[in-house]
């Protein structure tokens, strides 16, 4: 029997990734943009100001193009460089993370399954379709649809009561700080970290488990465990203007 009667996943960066050759795809954005390649993809990432924001992802990539034109001296429209990169990207070129199928078939031996992403159906639907998550899960909430995304509460109750699951009883595994451990603190959820690098800590967070792999959710879930995976950790709040987003 597992130590909790639901799991549930954040989307991406967690259970996928994009499968795009980037490279081919930044310049095909510039061709179709009637715009002389400059930079290179590596460069804009760090540019981009934290997570996406689903309500506007043109101006949030058209920031960071701006921030890589004047970078290179270059006089051109972020927006429109923005746009074609959205328009030429295919949101069904995904691909599971290492561990994923394995986690998510450990997470339904053990009760119902749930999806939240912060991203719109209109958007994240392709990626559910082409990884087969349909047949996965037994609930999705997509909170880019919502009036409040994560780390707000609303749609972390949403997806507790479409699972008929207390807070108290539900595991959220995600890969970011400021959005899924938070926001499943809110909600009353137990909170998974997925973290990119062994070395990062989560200060000043304070998830309940820390993952390094989604290899480690089957023995996370098996009876008897117990106990954080960092520092005895129950609390998973961080600053409040990120909890407060």
């Amino acid at each position: 029997m597992s130590r909790f009667a639901a799991v549930a996943f954040d989307l991406d960066d967690t259970l996928c990734r994009h499968d795009h050759d980037v490279d081919a795809l930044y310049r095909e954005a510039f061709e179709r943009a009637g715009v002389e390649p400059f930079g290179e993809p590596d460069a804009l990432w760090p540019l981009l100001d934290g997570p996406p924001d689903p309500d506007d992802r043109v101006g949030y990539l058209g920031a960071g193009f701006a921030r890589l034109a004047a970078r290179h001296g270059r006089d051109v429209d972020p927006v429109a460089l923005a746009e074609a990169f959205e328009a030429v990207a295919d949101e069904s070129r995904v691909a599971y993370l290492p561990g994923a199928t394995d986690a998510l078939a450990a997470a339904a031996a053990s009760g119902p399954v749930g999806l939240l992403t912060n991203g719109p159906e209109e958007r994240q639907r392709a990626k559910v379709e082409a990884l087969g998550l349909g047949d996965r899960v037994d609930a999705i909430v997509y909170a880019g649809d919502l009036p409040r995304r994560k780390p707000h509460a609303a749609p972390f109750e949403r997806l507790t009561a479409a699972l008929s699951v207390d807070a108290q009883e539900t595991l959220y595994v995600g890969n970011s700080l400021a959005y899924d451990v938070a926001g499943a603190h809110n909600a009353g959820l137990r909170s998974a970290w997925l973290r990119a690098d062994p070395d990062e800590s989560a200060a000043p967070y304070r998830p309940d488990h820390v993952l390094d792999s989604l290899d480690e959710i089957g023995a996370l879930l098996a009876e008897g465990e117990t106990g954080a995976s960092e520092a005895g950790a129950s609390e998973a709040f961080g600053p409040e203007t990120e909890a407060d987003r």
